[in-house]
């Protein structure tokens, strides 16, 4: 089957990357000085085990944010999202009641966004979005970058 539209979108802000960089920064130094150079750090010391702990889980994070991706792929017969690691929809046309490319606002930031007017919402920057409502009566929102080529596929479709 023909693709009609595809996506990637990743988090490629810079000050986002920037604020988890300062974020990680101070306690990483923590654990330098604490762990590695056994020196006091702050007035109530954390044992090394919970720094590392808590290290680990830094890493963990900043790990998650950089494997994000959100994956949009529309064919004559379906849409497909992955939103690695969290989410993989798979939805058939006919399934479908009303699709509309639309600037949905502000949701409460970015990511997956539950219990959203629009449903579950998925994005990764922006305000625009494709508004899904099925014939069951669910409904989501796929954030994206590219909305007239995603407006041209929809009305194509």
């Amino acid at each position: 089957m023909k693709l009609e539209f595809s996506e990637d979108q990743k988090f490629t802000q810079w000050w986002l990357w920037l604020v988890l960089a300062i974020t990680a920064i101070f306690p990483i130094y923590g654990i330098y000085q604490q762990v590695l150079e056994g020196q006091k750090f702050g007035n109530n010391l954390m044992s090394n085990t919970g720094l590392i702990v808590a290290g680990l889980v830094i890493v963990l994070v900043l790990g998650l944010f950089f494997m994000m991706k959100l994956k949009t792929r529309i064919t004559q017969s379906e849409l497909k999202m992955s939103f690695f690691p969290f989410a993989n929809k798979c939805v058939k046309w006919t399934e479908v009641k009303h699709a509309n490319v639309i600037n949905y606002g502000f949701v409460g930031g970015w990511g997956v966004r539950l219990f959203t007017r629009y449903g579950t919402v998925y994005n990764i920057r922006g305000n625009k979005g494709l508004e899904i409502h099925l014939k069951n009566g669910k409904k989501f929102l796929i954030g994206t970058q590219k909305e007239s080529e995603l407006k041209r596929a929809i009305d194509r479709i």
